[in-house]
């Protein structure tokens, strides 16, 4: 694919500051989730792959798969994620430019902080410094997921660490993101997220909801409801903020096109299928592992990983007793052994990825030639910041912090779920 017209103008405005500092000579097009939010939103009826990187073959295939669809995207990790995996919040940028730049890579790409994850009050602190760091290290969007914590909690901690976020990086929040399988999110929550932030004049690009998703492997087919998300976006319409689909492994195609066409989502979070491709793991049309009658992977021959590896990863998952749910534990000790098999081994392991997200991001997502569109609003506005898409309507003064947990007591409450960060 060509490089999109304004591409060399949109690569020296575009580039947030923090990029230009780390890669001043880099001809990578690194931008603000913001940007990538503006392009589905310009397309109508479109969002994009989160691609959460779990290694680097999936960095490969993710990137290669978004130039040839001539699309925007995005490249993430969770907080979590980093604690078993060798990418983290603070290389990931790093991987991103270097392969950008190997491969050609032209379309638009942000560094998205997927579920920095705060359970309870007290982390609060540590993330004053947490979030500066990360994007020292290059990230461009952030999500503050503080939804363990009750809704009150959630929003006072939202606003003490909205300061530390950049002005023009993409920023998103959660509302009941997995709080367990009871218990979904209501616009009620929602809207009681939002208007806090809203009064403080915080405008959130995204939120996430507990919609039905459930992070891994799915094991069964009930998946995201859409009405309930198509409900909670039309309660939030007045405020300009986009939807954050999460856990959209293993979720039927035509569920995951009516997101795209029927909700306000621009962001369709994708992990556990990407890591099992890369690996050469058989999965459904839908992304999700296909168990034999032992419960235990299939793993196909000309796919992935080569035999002798596999056969390496399973010994240890099972002298760990890891279930095929915690087969997310090998990424760390394996990721050199998969950097050091041969070249095909290497290549088809991308491949595998890149056929998989590139019918994503064409046939389902609506996320095709957004590239352009991503560019263009670059150009449009002469800058990296794209500026909010709200202003401030609700009252700040019935928004204090006394105001917020007197309001909180009305809504439902639900019991704080054991579920985790990753999808």
């Amino acid at each position: 694919m060509a490089k999109a017209k304004g591409f060399s103008k949109a690569l020296d405005m575009g580039r947030p500051p923090n990029v230009v500092k780390l890669f001043p000579n880099s001809r990578a097009l690194i931008v603000s989730g913001k940007v990538i939010d503006r392009a589905m939103i310009k397309k109508g009826k479109a969002m994009t792959i989160a691609a959460n990187a779990r290694n680097t073959t999936v960095i490969r295939g993710v990137l290669t798969a978004a130039q040839r669809a001539n699309a925007a995207v995005i490249l993430e990790i969770a907080k979590s994620e980093a604690t078993y995996c060798h990418i983290s919040m603070w290389n990931l940028a790093r991987y991103a430019d270097t392969i950008c730049n190997e491969l050609g890579i032209t379309v638009p790409v942000a560094i998205h902080a997927d579920h920095f994850g705060l359970k309870k009050q007290p982390e609060v602190g540590k993330a004053r410094t947490d979030i500066p760091s990360m994007f020292d290290a290059g990230i461009t969007s952030i999500a503050i997921d503080a939804s363990h914590m009750v809704d009150e909690e959630n929003l006072l901690a939202n606003i003490e660490l909205s300061s530390y976020i950049p002005s023009w990086a993409g920023y998103e929040t959660e509302v009941g993101e997995i709080k367990g399988k009871e218990g979904l999110s209501t616009p009620e929550e929602a809207l009681f997220l939002i208007r806090g932030l809203n009064a403080n004049g915080i405008f959130p690009d995204w939120i996430a909801l507990n919609n039905g998703t459930t992070h891994g492997i799915e094991a069964s087919d009930s998946g995201i409801d859409v009405e309930l998300t198509k409900r909670i976006h039309e309660a939030l319409a007045g405020y300009g903020i986009s939807g954050a689909q999460h856990g959209t492994s293993g979720n039927h195609y035509e569920r995951l096109k009516r997101i795209a066409t029927e909700t306000r989502t621009t962001k369709a979070n994708v992990a556990t299928a990407l890591q099992m491709l890369s690996w050469g793991v058989k999965v459904n049309e839908f992304g999700n592992a296909v168990l034999d009658e032992q419960k235990s992977f299939i793993k196909l021959p000309d796919a992935g990983v080569s035999e002798e590896l596999w056969a390496e990863m399973v010994a240890y998952a099972q002298g760990k007793s890891l279930k095929a749910g915690d087969y997310k534990n090998l990424n760390l000790p394996f990721e050199n052994k998969l950097l050091a098999q041969p070249r095909e081994i290497r290549e088809r392991m991308a491949k595998g990825v890149e056929d998989f997200v590139y019918e994503l991001l064409v046939k389902w997502f609506n996320a095709a030639d957004t590239a352009p569109l991503a560019i263009e609003a670059i150009l449009e506005k002469g800058s990296h910041d794209m500026g909010p898409k709200a202003s401030r309507i609700e009252d700040p003064a019935a928004w204090t912090k006394e105001r917020i947990a007197l309001a909180s007591k009305n809504l439902q409450k639900k019991e704080a779920g054991t579920g985790n960060f990753d999808d």
